[in-house]
């Protein structure tokens, strides 16, 4: 199987922000994003109207555009986020022939059921970053 192509910093997200899960993954990433290689773009606004696809398309998947335009929906643009950041992406995992189809439809179903999940478990489903720094010095 072909590896796709490595994404051009910085990237670009469009994500739900009125969704609980998705603000704390986007938050959770952002945190660790010392690279300064994630900007978060909030597309949940009736208004909005930018970005790489319509309005329904961006609020049903993640989409994250790279620094030379290309676009990825869904698990890849999550892996791509992930990686950027310095997480584990799950490549070797979700690139198995048997796994892959199901973490798309893993994905599309908990898109779809988002905003079912309350605001405490999302959190802990996005694996809040660890304790809060200050001038250098972590609290433990």
């Amino acid at each position: 199987m072909s590896r796709p192509a490595l994404p051009a910093y910085p990237l670009t997200i469009y994500f739900d922000a009125s969704c609980a899960i998705c603000s704390a993954e986007m938050g959770s990433l952002k945190a660790r994003d010392a690279a300064g290689r994630l900007q978060l773009v909030d597309c949940s606004p009736a208004a909005f109207s930018s970005g790489p696809a319509p309005r329904s398309a961006l609020m049903a998947a993640i989409h994250v555009s790279d620094a030379e335009g290309r676009v990825f929906v869904g698990v890849p643009a999550i892996r791509i986020c992930r990686t950027a950041v310095g997480l584990s992406s799950g490549g070797f995992l979700l690139d198995l022939p048997l796994v892959a189809p199901l973490a798309d439809r893993a994905y599309a179903l908990l898109a779809r059921n988002r905003y079912r999940i309350p605001r405490w478990l999302a959190a802990r489903l996005a694996g809040r970053v660890a304790p809060s720094c200050d001038d250098g010095n972590c609290r433990l």
